[in-house]
């Protein structure tokens, strides 16, 4: 199949799918005479796995390292299952910067009621006055 075809069927578009094989994250595809990219099943279920990697926020490098893991499958899932646990540890670091942000974000539009002008906003004062401290 070609790239466009390959898109469509991952749900990407063909930028995507050069950059991850500019990344070695994909095979390189053998070429036909005219210069077309021929991708078979395998690249497909390749991709597809690093779309639903991407989903969960995994990084290139991590999706590498399980890529790596796959072509190996012989070994003991414990290295996956740490890479897991560091990803999770992550998101949990994540959901706290973010509740920490929801916090700060309440506190600027508790400052300020609606029927002010913007000479009197208490959003914008409250920024200006560096109430909203980067994390």
């Amino acid at each position: 199949m070609r790239i466009g075809q390959l898109a469509r069927s991952v749900g990407i578009n063909t930028q995507t799918i050069r950059f991850y094989e500019q990344q070695g994250l994909l095979p390189p595809p053998d070429r036909q005479e005219n210069g077309y990219r021929t991708y078979t099943e395998k690249h497909g279920e390749r991709l597809a796995f690093i779309c639903r990697c991407r989903i969960l926020d995994l990084s290139l490098a991590e999706i590498r390292e399980l890529q790596r893991y796959q072509d190996d499958p012989r070994q003991p899932c414990a290295a996956i299952n740490t890479l897991l646990d560091d990803h999770i540890s992550h998101v949990r670091s994540q959901i706290t910067a973010l509740q920490e942000l929801e916090k700060q974000l309440v506190s600027l539009r508790a400052g300020c009621s609606d029927g002010r002008e913007v000479g009197a906003c208490g959003v914008l004062a409250g920024i200006g006055k560096g109430s909203a401290h980067k994390q």
